[in-house]
């Protein structure tokens, strides 16, 4: 497909791209900025382990109900209308996450936060499908997703070090204001395709509604749709639910490295995953192949978790480097939504990406707490600052669970349709 703009329509595509990149970049922030602050949360509400995985997943739960909703309004009411609704949500949930003053008030404001960033990602998507060529369509995700995973990397050692500088509740107070910008700027800005005026909404939106549960069945009933759904469920599930979470207590209390030095650890494994996003799609578009990079990938990510469980003490450079290279072959998953695009009608992108994102939020939903859950079977009652302390056996049992999730989303790649980077649904028909 060749798409001609004129360079007044650049320009405007430029600004659509840049707002929906913000709204992603909120996103992955709230996604995983509980890790960094987690001993700060569990001293604040006096939490267990199994009440703050509650507390972190909640935004996973939400996420994971939205996601085919998401679909569905960013195929019929299109992405300008739904990055402004949540731009506005996730800045009034992330102003109350940040002025709780008890577990349950934090637990709205985070389900606030859920419900409004679960929709950048999928805008930022249908965006591209129409404003760019399809040829392009992996390699701008890749590069997108790279570019927003600056946010996964503030929620590390920067977040750590704003939250003594400041106190977390300031941070939280900052990014809804941001939010609550973004998505004003959305309703005046974003325009969803190339050639409508204004903030009008195009001809034919009114016939996709008609359709929108035609289409969604059309996408579920594709079984093309569901390897990249469980590919994600499995590796974004252990590897989010470990990252989001986990991961600050986990090198603090098992592996004794200060509070600093693990947030590094942690900017290191997402700026891993980010540079992985940045080569997965190019070089996927390169060699007209999907599959092989992301069963490559999945296979290496699996076999990651049996170094943390099996080894023991390791060097800095070792704990530092296995981050590194998680992060980056994690990356390879990132190729599901070309596939699912590429599986299904054109014109029921939004949808298929939906579909098979909803596996990268179930996940960690399912994980989170329930790692916690594994973690407080052994606990022996240690405490300190307010936080619970927990063994390196505690952790082990939640790091097989991983594990498994992990081993699972392997498999899964096997079953992925090779596409050739180009759209092969009316290859199927």
């Amino acid at each position: 497909m060749t798409l001609e703009l004129n360079p007044a329509q650049k320009r405007l595509r430029n600004v659509v791209m840049l707002l929906a990149l913000g709204s992603y970049l909120m996103s992955m922030f709230h996604r995983v900025a509980p890790a960094a602050i987690a001993s700060d949360l569990a001293a604040a509400f006096e939490a267990s382990a199994a009440s703050l995985g509650v507390l972190a997943a909640t935004y996973f739960y939400v996420y994971t109900v939205m996601q085919i909703p998401t679909g569905v309004l960013a195929d019929t009411l299109g992405p300008r209308k739904i990055l402004t609704l949540g731009g506005i949500v996730a800045g009034i949930g992330s102003l109350l996450f940040g002025l709780a003053p008890g577990f349950e008030m934090a637990v709205l404001g985070r389900t606030l936060v859920g419900l409004g960033v679960s929709v950048a990602f999928i805008a930022m998507l249908k965006l591209i499908a129409v404003w760019y060529e399809e040829s392009r369509f992996a390699t701008l995700t890749g590069t997108l997703m790279f570019i927003g995973n600056a946010g996964t990397m503030t929620a590390g050692t920067p977040l750590a070090w704003a939250a003594q500088t400041a106190g977390w509740r300031v941070v939280f107070v900052v990014i809804g204001v941001l939010s609550l910008l973004i998505g004003v700027l959305s309703w005046f800005l974003v325009q969803d395709k190339p050639g409508e005026q204004g903030a009008a909404g195009h001809v034919g939106a009114r016939a996709d509604r008609t359709a929108w549960m035609g289409g969604l069945l059309a996408v579920m009933k594709n079984r093309d749709t569901w390897p990249g759904f469980f590919v994600n469920m499995g590796i974004a599930g252990s590897f989010f639910a470990f990252a989001g979470l986990w991961a600050v207590p986990y090198f603090t209390q098992v592996h004794g490295m200060t509070r600093a030095v693990a947030s590094n650890h942690l900017s290191v494994y997402f700026g891993g995953f980010a540079i992985g996003c940045l080569i997965a799609g190019p070089l996927s578009d390169r060699i007209k192949r999907r599959k092989p990079l992301m069963i490559g990938g999945a296979i290496l990510h699996a076999l990651g978790w049996w170094l943390w469980i099996a080894s023991g003490p390791l060097s800095s450079a070792l704990t530092y480097a296995l981050c590194a290279v998680m992060g980056l072959v994690t990356a390879s998953l990132t190729l599901s939504w070309a596939c699912a695009k590429e599986v299904n009608p054109p014109l029921l992108s939004g949808m298929a990406t939906s579909v098979v994102n909803v596996g990268v939020f179930l996940g960690p939903s399912i994980l989170q707490p329930l790692v916690g859950w594994v973690m407080d079977q052994g606990w022996q009652g240690a405490m300190e600052g307010g936080a619970r302390l927990y063994s390196p056996g505690d952790y082990n049992g939640g790091l097989i669970l991983m594990a498994a999730f992990a081993a699972m989303g392997a498999v899964a790649t096997l079953f992925v349709r090779e596409t050739g980077c180009r759209n092969i649904w009316r290859e199927k028909v």
